[in-house]
């Protein structure tokens, strides 16, 4: 009697135990799909994105495969090598048939004729790059920006252009933990949550 109580006790544990590998596994393959195909954890790296964005902020980013349907104000993380080696995280400034003109004079971004209301830069776009204006965006482009604009390089810069998507790795949408303020050193946690 004792040695089949003993039996089922060493069936159950090994079952239990089976059944708590096997929980595991499926916990730590979705972990990876999840962060392969729909979302991906990546750091800002300098300032061109100050004051929306500090260097060492890590942002959850939407995969390309999910979301290319890109609008005025996305913030993109993109990657062309002949540019730089390195991801890049810019402002969608104009899509595919808009026409975009910049007034290095006065410092103003224009869409299609209007002016932008841009209160997210940190500064006017007086830094010119080469890329000659008007431009029209072709299509499956954007045109994007950083918003510390005089410090930044961008599709201003001849060598970046407008950006075919399919260099564009996909949409920020989620500031998960935030890097040290530029000008304090200090992390502020309150920034953390969905990018605007």
């Amino acid at each position: 009697m004792q040695e089949k109580e003993q039996e089922k006790k060493q069936e159950n544990s090994g079952k239990d135990l089976y059944e708590w590998v096997q929980a595991l596994v499926c916990s730590v393959l979705t972990v990876v799909l999840v962060f392969t195909f729909v979302i991906r954890l990546i750091g800002v790296e300098g300032h061109s994105m100050v004051p929306t964005l500090q260097n060492g902020d890590r942002l959850l980013v939407l995969n390309s495969m999910l979301y290319d349907d890109y609008k005025y104000g996305d913030i993109v993380v993109l990657r062309k090598a002949e540019f730089l080696d390195e991801p890049i995280v810019k402002r969608v400034i104009a899509t595919a048939g808009q026409t975009v003109d910049i007034d290095f004079k006065t410092g103003s971004v224009y869409v299609d004729g209007a002016l932008l209301k841009e209160d997210y830069i940190n500064e006017l776009t007086f830094l010119d790059e080469g890329t000659e204006f008007p431009l029209t965006v072709p299509e499956d482009c954007v045109f994007v920006l950083g918003d510390n604009r005089n410090h930044s390089s961008d599709s201003r810069d001849f060598r970046l252009g407008t950006v075919d998507i399919r260099y564009v790795i996909g949409k920020a949408v989620f500031l998960a933990f935030p890097g040290p303020d530029e000008y304090t050193d200090k992390r502020s946690f309150d920034r953390i949550g969905v990018i605007a």
